[in-house]
């Protein structure tokens, strides 16, 4: 019997439709519309794509979009000078500066003058802070994400033992703190864990953030493990493109439990989470209770 599959683009369309649905009481009852704010700098191709993709999904939702494209020359003074309005924009409830930043722009400098609170991102080092310490904070997207399907698939997952192979600051190391945070026992491992196969092996969730094409094979999940795949890799295979993930798909969900498919697994959570994280900073801006289920 093969693993159940987590079908991340279903779950994604649930989480909108829900947002949607709360952004239009927002508006009906409180008079308030939330809105995204997203700032381009420069030309990169996959960048455009990402940001027409969440331009579109902001508006399907029912929020406010303010799009910022500007030159790859900009200069820092010039972008930290419109991120210091939006900071100050009572319309504007979430900012996300999208990156990789043209290289002659400080990348931290950056995502660290926009506001915590508008941080729907949650990369400003105050959010990473306060979510290392259990206190309330805006939860990175694609992390977010991941603990949503958990929750939905297992219900409670404290006392489980979780494995997240990855330490990057943008998924690893939140993911890890998530869930600590729902009462997990976590091991995060990496490249240089010593014997990652047994590692892996005694994880009942098991979180592949690693960046290298499926690294992660069968014969490394445990029987009836929850198997979460993060990786997007585009390899050629047989004279073509394909896109797999961190996890060799097959031979895993011959073993697992269950398990995310790439493409279609924790992808499109990631712009539903952004979503959700603007709405809940709307909500905390004017003192109204967060959206059930939509938080961490």
């Amino acid at each position: 019997m093969g693993a159940k599959v987590i079908d991340g683009k279903a779950f994604a369309a649930d989480v909108r439709a829900r947002v949607a649905a709360h952004v239009a009481r927002l508006k009906e009852e409180q008079g308030i519309t939330p809105g995204l704010a997203v700032v381009l700098v420069g030309e990169d191709p996959a960048s455009q794509v990402y940001v027409r993709n969440k331009h579109a999904s902001t508006i399907e939702v029912g929020m406010a979009s303010f799009e910022h494209r500007l030159s790859a020359e900009t200069g820092e003074a010039e972008l930290l000078a419109l991120i210091d309005r939006l900071n100050g924009d009572p319309a504007v409830h979430g900012i996300l500066v999208q990156l990789p930043l043209p290289g002659h722009l400080n990348s931290e400098l950056v995502i660290n003058r926009i506001d915590p609170a508008k941080d729907v991102d949650g990369f400003h080092i105050s959010n990473v802070g306060l979510l290392g310490t259990g206190q309330k904070s805006m939860v990175p997207c694609t992390p977010l994400g991941c603990l949503m399907m958990l929750r939905d698939h297992h219900g409670k997952l404290a006392g489980l033992n979780a494995v997240v192979v990855g330490r990057s600051n943008i998924v690893g190391k939140p993911m890890a703190q998530l869930l600590l945070g729902d009462s997990c026992t976590v091991t995060i491992a990496h490249s240089r864990t010593k014997d990652l196969a047994e590692v892996c092996r005694r994880a009942d969730i098991l979180v592949a953030a690693v960046g290298r094409p499926e690294m992660i094979t069968g014969d490394m999940v445990k029987s009836g493990a929850t198997v979460i795949d993060v990786g997007i890799n585009r390899i050629e295979r047989d004279g073509k493109a394909k896109l797999v993930g961190d996890v060799h798909y097959d031979s895993a969900a011959s073993v697992a439990g269950a398990i995310t498919p790439v493409p279609g697994g924790v992808g499109p959570m990631t712009i539903a989470c952004l979503l959700a994280n603007t709405l809940t900073a709307c909500c905390r801006a004017n003192g109204l209770p967060e959206p059930e289920g939509l938080t961490a």
